[in-house]
């Protein structure tokens, strides 16, 4: 059985993840993906992820394309690699963190980067910022219209 494994914060789930996860599994027979964890998404990101780590682990699951769904290690990023050994770890096009030292440290696994997904669309902050976005929209014309309630 040939092993893949993925990690990533996988907030606001999105076709791009699933592609993704499609792509990753290609690879191999057995998928296994890693959700990072909160205090480690803070530490990378500067912020918390809009979901917490036990809904995006649900919600990864749910998909119903990875075979098995963990989460990350509370502080050894290499700690889920050495336990589980995959065959293939496949990387988002985007993923950079912890990624630089990975066939250095791993020589015996096969290191693949995969294709994004409509990246100026499905990229998370920029899912993220369009949500911001839209509140603040929509938080406006709720003050727009009691303004104008309020006078006629």
């Amino acid at each position: 059985m040939k092993k893949v494994m993925i990690f990533g914060t996988f907030d606001i789930l999105h076709p791009g993840h699933l592609s993704f996860f499609k792509q990753a599994k290609k690879y191999g027979d057995y998928l296994i993906v890693s959700v990072a964890r909160d205090i480690n998404v803070k530490k990378i990101k500067g912020k918390l992820p809009r979901n917490n780590e036990g809904k995006r682990l649900n919600q990864v699951k749910a998909a119903g394309i990875a075979n098995k769904v963990i989460l990350g290690h509370l502080k050894d990023p290499y700690d889920m690699i050495i336990r589980i050994n995959p065959d293939v770890i496949c990387l988002g096009y985007d993923q950079q963190r912890f990624t630089e030292k990975l066939a250095e440290f791993f020589p015996k696994i096969k290191i693949v980067r995969l294709k994004p997904y409509k990246p100026e669309i499905y990229k998370s902050s920029i899912i993220m910022k369009a949500k911001k976005h839209k509140n603040k929209k929509t938080k406006v014309l709720s003050l727009l219209y009691c303004f104008f309630v309020l006078m006629f």
